[in-house]
């Protein structure tokens, strides 16, 4: 799943910081960056964006003001280097505010806060053909010339065998077999709940009890953690993790 985020901020160094810290986060796609909220309007009109980070002090329209005029469901987090704007920010209903300098922490912080709220909202039909909801909690896989339905609460893990795939269960289900690629069955399933860990492996997130040196521990199975897809995972955990 990817978040569309924009940043808007009157002062350049401040908006490419921002930017910076957006580009290092797998599941943001950043569509702009602007130094007002002026020259954001158009675009974001063509391109709307579920997350902006909007500086509050700014010339011909504040960052209060073009919140007003946002899309309900667009998250917005306020950055400014005063705190007397807190309760402004919360009237509009922000998801966060945070004050200059922004360290890099606190910016992942919200992006996972951000993205928690994301997958959890209900999906909306789109174009008036709808998109599978997330009342569908299953798939159909092909498996010796059937269908085979898939609950994916009972998911564990799923591993790739060349052109086939291995899905592992948590009800006492035997493994089963699928003529399928893991590209193609990684798109479709909702992430972060089930993430990439390994070229040969996507796990069921919530399933996920122990994590041993950068391994997945499932009983007497360990999942591997490689480089590729470390980042994307280790961000999944931060974001659950308490210190």
């Amino acid at each position: 799943m990817k978040l569309n985020c924009a940043i808007i901020d009157d002062e350049p160094l401040a908006a490419d910081l921002l930017t910076s810290y957006a580009q290092r986060i797998s599941y943001l796609h950043v569509v702009g960056t602007f130094n007002s909220a002026i020259t954001a309007m158009k675009q974001l009109r063509e391109q709307p964006a579920d997350l902006i980070f909007l500086d509050i002090q700014m010339p011909e329209l504040s960052g209060i003001e073009f919140a007003r005029i946002l899309p309900q469901q667009t998250k917005i987090v306020f950055t400014t280097a005063f705190d007397q704007y807190a309760i402004e920010g919360y009237k509009v209903d922000a998801l966060d505010y945070l004050l200059k300098p922004i360290s890099y922490e606190d910016f992942l912080s919200t992006c996972n806060k951000a993205l928690r709220l994301h997958s959890a909202a209900p999906l909306q039909p789109q174009d008036g053909k709808g998109i599978r909801g997330q009342q569908d909690r299953f798939i159909f896989v092909k498996s010796e010339y059937k269908l085979v339905r898939i609950d994916l609460d009972n998911v564990v893990y799923i591993e790739g065998l060349k052109d086939y795939v291995k899905i592992y269960f948590n009800n006492g289900d035997r493994p089963l077999m699928s003529l399928m690629n893991m590209k193609k069955l990684e798109e479709y399933l909702p992430a972060p709940e089930f993430l990439r860990t390994h070229r040969s492996y996507i796990v069921h997130m919530p399933m996920v009890k122990i994590v041993d040196r950068m391994r997945i521990v499932f009983g007497s199975t360990y999942i591997p953690i490689s480089d590729s897809y470390k980042d994307e995972v280790q961000q999944y955990f931060d974001s659950h993790t308490l210190l």
